[in-house]
């Protein structure tokens, strides 16, 4: 059956998405005014300064980059009929020449590479779950889900797993042929879509053990792994009490879906100056979903770090300060995760801390530091939080924590052993009364409205908070560029940290 038919038969709905083609041309740098440009000059600038680096920040140059940003994002108009940043764009290679063609503008201030990897990559069309009578409403296709057979919607009697679908004897032998209904928890969403397809299944359903949907992936692609919904739990345990009831239930499922494997790009850049033994460390994403032109997530805190970076190049440094611009973080972390498994364990060492930002201006925000201990985390996470606890409360700014769950691109270095943290202003956590009395907005809202969007654009700013958070992340690096006395040194022979034994995150999807 065609796409065509098949809209015009079951009524589908789904995302546009059409060929990726690269796109390397110079883009012009909105400039507030002419940048520092240095060659052998090092030695002549001055040391830097927390509160002279931080003094240069204004509201109005971050809007300039968004702007330009949002332009870029709109060269994906006719591949995916609105604008986006999604790795494989027209709008993500355009991102990254600016990023590159920015940093060039600085000199030879810092030596500025580029890490090309191999990233997967997916695309849901179209799809759509009928249970009985029914559509459940919490219904949603699992990241890098294949699709369903011939990309045509398939039919079978709905079978529950055993336990939480585990192990390959956790799926029964009706399953062949049929639709699989899976528990969530104990593995990873990939394991229980593996172990239907080895039994046979047209497709798998993952019910959640709360009444929210899942927004899961399955993580990387097996020949085994067949087209996976997540749903709520409320629907799911209705579905459950029925088949346990004798009742029986037939579904149809339909995924039109692509899951591939592209080349995209991390952009390093790293101070000539400074101590290379002892660099501070900090990064933010390059990419945004496909459904939208991703400029709060991560425009604003890839933005903020270029800002940083502009200038900075005005000043002197004691320790080298390592700046990352990752590619397909909203894949599954790849592009972080790519670049800590390429380290070797002298240069593990010579990174004293990463500090992860993203998502610096959610409209109806909070000021978020990541709650990082040194029981839990690398030694030396406990101490990056209090700096950032310090600053805001010298600014006389109400603040809050949040878990490290493993939902951005600091995963891959706390892993690894490197103290981490980082700040954010919230995603689609909803905003408590609490919250609402220390930073204003509106409880029981997300803090994004947007978030994954089509409307995370220009109109999706907070200027005040991304002004303010971009003034500590110039904070954060200027003060660990000058020194970093009272910080824990590396360990070699540290344990690993107890850190992503209970993280249920990878990314912004669930994977357990």
């Amino acid at each position: 059956m065609a796409r065509l038919s098949v809209v015009a038969a079951l009524a589908f709905t789904g995302a546009a998405s059409a060929l990726q083609i690269p796109l390397q041309i110079p883009i012009n740098t909105p400039w507030t005014e002419t940048p520092a440009v240095h060659q052998d000059d090092g030695d002549e600038l001055p040391l830097i300064d927390s509160k002279t680096l931080q003094d240069r920040i204004a509201s109005s140059s971050l809007e300039a980059r968004a702007k330009v940003l949002y332009d870029l994002a709109k060269r994906s108009e006719d591949e995916y009929n609105h604008p986006t940043r999604v790795i494989g764009s027209k709008g993500h290679e355009a991102t990254l020449t600016y990023i590159q063609s920015t940093l060039a503008q600085l000199g030879s201030y810092y030596n500025v590479s580029s890490q090309s990897f191999p990233a997967v990559t997916g695309n849901v069309f179209e799809s759509r779950l009928v249970v009985g009578a029914e559509v459940p409403s919490s219904a949603a296709p699992m990241g890098l889900t294949p699709p369903t057979r011939n990309n045509e919607p398939v039919h079978g009697q709905v079978i529950l797993a055993e336990n939480e679908g585990c192990e390959p004897s956790d799926v029964p032998e009706q399953a062949s042929g049929n639709i699989v209904l899976i528990k969530r928890g104990t593995c990873p969403f990939g394991t229980k879509s593996e172990n239907a397809g080895k039994a046979g299944a047209l497709a798998a359903i993952v019910y959640n053990t709360d009444p929210e949907p899942v927004q899961g992936t399955l993580g990387t692609p097996s020949p085994d792994h067949v087209a996976t919904f997540g749903i709520g739990g409320t629907e799911g345990s209705k579905y459950v009490e029925k088949i346990r009831k004798g009742e029986k239930l037939d579904a149809i499922a339909y995924i039109d879906a692509e899951v591939r494997t592209i080349v995209t790009t991390n952009i390093i850049a790293q101070t000539l100056g400074g101590d290379a033994e002892n660099c501070v460390m900090a990064g933010g994403h390059s990419d945004s979903v496909a459904e939208g032109p991703g400029i709060n997530d991560d425009g604003t805190g890839s933005l903020s770090l270029l800002e940083v970076a502009v200038q900075l190049s005005r000043f002197r440094v004691n320790n080298c300060v390592r700046l990352a611009w990752w590619a397909a973080e909203e894949e599954g972390l790849l592009g972080s995760d790519y670049y800590v498994s390429q380290l070797s364990g002298e240069d593990n060492q010579r990174i004293r801390l990463f500090m992860d930002y993203d998502m610096m201006a959610s409209p109806n925000y909070a000021y978020q530091i990541y709650n990082a201990t040194n029981e839990e985390n690398p030694t030396g996470s406990a101490e990056l939080k209090e700096l950032y606890i310090d600053w805001y409360e010298d600014q006389g700014l109400n603040y809050t924590f949040i878990p490290f769950d493993g939902r951005s691109d600091y995963d891959g270095f706390i892993r690894n052993g490197i103290p981490g943290g980082g700040i954010a202003t919230g995603a689609e956590g909803v905003k408590t009364k609490d919250e609402e009395a220390m930073f204003g907005g509106k409880a029981g809202d997300w803090y994004d409205p947007n978030y994954h969007q089509i409307g995370d654009d220009l109109r999706n700013l907070a200027l005040d908070a991304w002004e303010v958070n971009t003034k500590l992340i110039a904070h954060s690096i200027a003060t660990f560029a000058k020194s970093f006395k009272g910080f824990p040194e590396r360990n070699a022979d540290a344990e690993i940290s107890s850190y992503g034994r209970d993280v249920k995150y990878h990314g912004s999807k669930l994977v357990v």
